[in-house]
């Protein structure tokens, strides 16, 4: 008993000391990854990975149908998105001498409660450039805003709506989705876009190809909502059609016109529909110069009235001039079709020349970029091109699909 009353103090006195020395240590904080290991969401919606470790490279990589592992990123962050039902298993390796990490995610993607539309829903930007049918299609009125004017590319080209919209002269473009993102199938296009483009039945070259006709190219684009706001202010990304890497194709080409000034005096051709050959002015970054002409068909105003500012300029790759003058006396043109890649480009029954893939994606500088899906779509005139009595020309289109959704789940309007 007295051993052990001897003890007791020494034995209390180290606890405290231990207690004391635990309690005022630092301590030692857990970083999250910030990546979960199980997530599940509706098909055909975006789901971004952002890891919070670095690492001198990153390698994600997911199960194939043999169960084999399969690379589907190598960028720090993953934009996941899949079209169909079921359990999606990825992992990432973050590379890395000193702290190397390997995380497995589980992904769980279920049918959305609500079917998607396979038709456009949204039309976020309307911005032609000047043309015949600009203020036309769709009509302008007084006081009609920015907003407005989407609202009624929206009611022309919306769902199965079917209306014609012009996109006037070289740059000008529309800018639209759909209530999901539209998935980039391996080896599938991804959707179609319609315009009004025909082949001409009456020639007067009989040897000249049969895709000869009415051809109004239109260079699409395809963004994902990286930044995941809603709104088209991601990076943009070209499908390069046919023609992107032809010599006689320019890129990052600019083009600026000018509100008509109220004093202008027009300059007519005699004898012609040409009312005014120095319409509406253009200059361009290459140097060239020219104007947009106005003709007795259409006597409204070109310049989109809804804008502003007195002039309006346009950026992106400029396709070579279409247009022949097949009677050589300038009544009779020819625009023709190039081999694939662009909307308004065929006529909507060559159903294969009409769809598009996202694989076809390229950066600024060309290169090649994978995309697991779009969110937003663009399409801009691509060929800055006058044909005479014709007027210039310009894109139209009148409706897009997501061939991934299947007809037989759209609700009957």
């Amino acid at each position: 008993m007295k051993l052990y009353r001897q003890i007791q103090p020494f034995l209390l006195c180290y606890l405290y000391s231990v207690l004391f020395f635990v309690s005022c240590a630092p301590q030692i904080e857990m970083v999250s990854l910030g990546i979960d290991e199980e997530y599940a969401i509706e098909r055909m919606r975006l789901l971004h990975l952002h890891p919070e470790f670095t690492g001198e490279s990153y390698l994600w990589t997911m199960k194939d149908s043999l169960g084999n592992d399969s690379v589907i990123s190598t960028e720090r962050d993953l934009f996941f998105v899949a079209s169909k039902v079921g359990t999606y298993y990825i992992r990432l390796n973050i590379i890395d001498n000193t702290d190397p990490v390997e995380h497995n995610v589980k992904v769980v993607v279920w049918q959305e409660q609500v079917a998607y539309s396979r038709y456009i829903t949204k039309v976020y930007e309307y911005r032609p450039a000047p043309g015949q049918f600009v203020n036309l299609l769709p009509e302008y009125k007084e006081g009609d805003t920015e907003e407005s004017m989407c609202d009624k590319v929206l009611e022309c080209i919306g769902d199965k709506n079917d209306v014609l919209i012009s996109l006037g002269g070289y740059g000008g473009y529309v800018t639209f989705g759909f209530d999901h993102t539209v998935v980039n199938a391996p080896g599938e296009m991804d959707f179609k876009i319609l315009g009004n483009s025909f082949y001409a039945e009456a020639n007067p070259n009989p040897n000249a190809p049969e895709s000869g006709g009415s051809s109004e190219p239109g260079i699409v684009m395809v963004a994902l909502d990286r930044n995941g706001n809603g709104l088209p202010d991601d990076e943009w990304y070209e499908l390069a059609g046919s023609e992107y890497h032809k010599p006689e194709t320019v890129h990052n080409y600019t083009i600026t016109y000018y509100r008509t000034p109220s004093d202008h005096v027009a300059t007519p051709i005699p004898q012609t529909p040409i009312t005014d050959t120095s319409y509406i002015a253009w200059i361009a970054n290459d140097g060239s110069t020219g104007y947009i002409e106005k003709n007795s068909y259409h006597r409204q105003e070109y310049f989109p009235q809804w804008i502003d500012s007195d002039e309006i300029t346009f950026s992106g790759t400029r396709l070579a001039h279409n247009a022949i003058d097949e009677s050589g006396i300038g009544s009779y043109y020819v625009l023709y079709a190039y081999d694939w890649g662009y909307a308004d480009n065929h006529p909507n029954e060559v159903e294969d020349k009409s769809c598009f893939n996202i694989d076809w994606a390229v950066d600024k500088d060309g290169n090649p970029v994978h995309l697991d899906g779009a969110d937003f779509i663009r399409v801009f005139t691509g060929v800055n091109q006058s044909c005479g009595w014709l007027g210039e020309t310009s894109t139209e289109l009148c409706r897009a699909e997501d061939l991934h959704i299947e007809l037989s789940t759209i609700p009957n309007p």
